[in-house]
Formats: structure tokens, C-alpha cells, sequence
């Protein structure tokens, strides 16, 4: 399984989503690839947002070398399964894609804990460093229910 997480700059919440799940998939020695892009251009090549390293450093997961990177439409073959972390994260990928877009691999994040509320994670981008450590408890919890859900077990 390829996975791709996607948020709107790749530095808050995609960036903690794909640490998890990598770190969730190595425990479960599952043979799935985890990456993440952003669908604007605010910080290409940067690496995480500071809190965001920070919340998963303290919980035992290091996203310190991952840089940001810009959606592509070629992602769209590239990954089996596209998880977008808002509303509006969708719909710019929607755009992006244009005819290319395939909604029977993208879907909301938090659609695997929430099916059809059409919730999204909250940009901590805007807020105090608390706000990541409630966003890292969703992305936690949403990543177990993936592997879960497309790997039929959960080690942690």
C-alpha cells in the first residue's frame, strides 16, 4: 500500500501524519510507503513546522528530515490511497487533479474514524503549541484505525 497524506502547507499536519504512520507501520512490520505533500507552495523544502516536530519528538518519532513538497497530479497514480487532512485540502486537490481526480482513492483523514461528517483536522498552524498535541492525539488515532482498517492487525 502507498500512502500519501496531504494538509495545505506540508510543514503541520501532514508531516505528523506521515511520522506516525511510518512509525505505526514499521511496529506492525507491514510493507506499505507513507508521504505527504501540501497543495500550496508556502514552504517547498522546508522542513516540519517546529511544534510539529516537537509533539512527535516527545513521543518517540523523528520528522526532522522530511522537507515539504508540493501535490502533483502524477500522485495521483503514484499512492493507492490519498487522505486529505481538511475540507478545503480536498478541494484544492480536486482542482489540481482536474480530470485526473479519482475519488475511489482520496478521501478525508478523518473519514476512517468519522465516515461521512466530512471532519477535518484542525491547522494548528494558527494557534499556541497545545493545539499540536491535540491534533497529533486525532492523527494517533486515525493512523491506528488505518492500519487496522487495510492491515488487519495493530501492534503498538
Amino acid at each position: 500500500m502507498r500512502i500519501l497524506m496531504v494538509c495545505l502547507g506540508n510543514i503541520c499536519r501532514s508531516p505528523i501524519a506521515e511520522g506516525l504512520m511510518k512509525d505505526i507501520i514499521k511496529q506492525n512490520n507491514l510493507d506499505w510507503t507513507v508521504f505527504s505533500a501540501g497543495t500550496e507552495n508556502y514552504h517547498i523544502g522546508e522542513p516540519p513546522h517546529l511544534f510539529s516536530q516537537k509533539i512527535c519528538q516527545k513521543n518517540g518519532v523523528d520528522i526532522s528530515r522530511q522537507r515539504a513538497r508540493l501535490f502533483d497530479v502524477a500522485d495521483m497514480e503514484k499512492y493507492d490511497k490519498i487522505y486529505a487532512m481538511a475540507t478545503d485540502v480536498l478541494k484544492a486537490i480536486r482542482q489540481k487533479a482536474g480530470r485526473q481526480f479519482d475519488e475511489t482513492k482520496i478521501s478525508l483523514f478523518l473519514d476512517e474514524l468519522y465516515p461521512g461528517q466530512s471532519r477535518s483536522v484542525p491547522d494548528p498552524w494558527y494557534g499556541p503549541e497545545e493545539g499540536y498535541e491535540e491534533v497529533f492525539d486525532m492523527i494517533q488515532k486515525t493512523c491506528k484505525a488505518i492500519i487496522f482498517k487495510y492491515g488487519g492487525k495493530i501492534i503498538l
